[in-house]
């Protein structure tokens, strides 16, 4: 069996099992030492890493190992990084994770947009009780902090698109982390909430809603394009055309 290049030991991951996790815990509860499962992440050159340890070492477009060039070009002009990975959910053959590993280094440099970065992931799954539940625990961590969940609310992507959460929450048709966001970090009246969205949005939320008065509204936000929320729903249509004739998304500032 090929070992890590990084530290030379087995490719595998031995996980402990959760609290949480019946099943699991009852697969392991003869051993009570957890269960091994695959960790193998195999570059192009050959070079065979633990996930973990890949991280760890990757800084630039060359194996940390072999100093091979392992980033490749398409045709459009994209960069790729292609590897075989082999863990707990299989075997994936050329799988790019260049955007994995792109993150991952930036989050190296600054970790304390780690939260940030999962609340972006929540807005495009359309996760509305994730994003809650991250909110409330950045107002648990920034009791005696300036400005709650302002910088999580109000963060746009810095990697590659400078997307803020409305514009993923609109570009993947997630209506209701729109609403979500449109009561916590816009000037839109409460008037112009559908009672539907009011009584779900307030039902599930303890953070009630700031004075918006001295922030920037969502709405203004734009992308690297230099376009707001609103003009990239002008482009998919479909469940935001009657957002877009009544100017649910249009920027007071616009």
């Amino acid at each position: 069996m090929a070992a890590c290049v990084a530290c030379s030991k087995p490719l595998i991951l031995h996980i402990e099992p959760e609290e949480d996790d019946e099943e699991f815990s009852m697969a392991a509860s003869s051993t009570n030492a957890g269960k091994d499962v695959d960790d193998d992440v195999q570059l192009q050159c050959g070079c065979h890493f633990h996930w973990q340890c890949l991280l760890d070492a990757y800084s630039m477009s060359e194996c940390p190992k072999c100093g091979v060039k392992i980033i490749s070009t398409t045709t459009p002009g994209e960069q790729e990084l292609l590897c075989t990975l082999k863990n707990e959910g299989g075997l994936q053959r050329n799988l790019d994770i260049l955007p994995l590993l792109t993150e991952e280094t930036y989050l190296k440099a600054y970790p304390e947009e780690r939260k940030c970065r999962a609340f972006l992931e929540f807005c495009e799954e359309g996760d509305v009780e994730a994003i809650v539940d991250l909110l409330e625990d950045v107002d648990d961590d920034e009791e005696e902090g300036a400005g709650r969940n302002m910088d999580i609310l109000r963060y746009q992507d810095p990697i590659e698109s400078m997307n803020s959460g409305l514009h993923i929450a609109v570009l993947n048709e997630r209506v209701n982390v729109a609403w979500l966001l449109l009561y916590l970090a816009s000037t839109l009246p409460l008037d112009q909430f559908s009672q539907e969205a009011l009584y779900a949005t307030q039902k599930s939320l303890s953070l009630g809603r700031d004075d918006q008065t001295s922030k920037a509204d969502i709405r203004s936000l734009k992308d690297a394009e230099g376009l707001t929320a609103e003009e990239r729903a002008v482009t998919i249509g479909g469940v935001w055309n009657d957002w877009l004739s009544i100017g649910r998304l249009k920027s007071p500032a616009i």
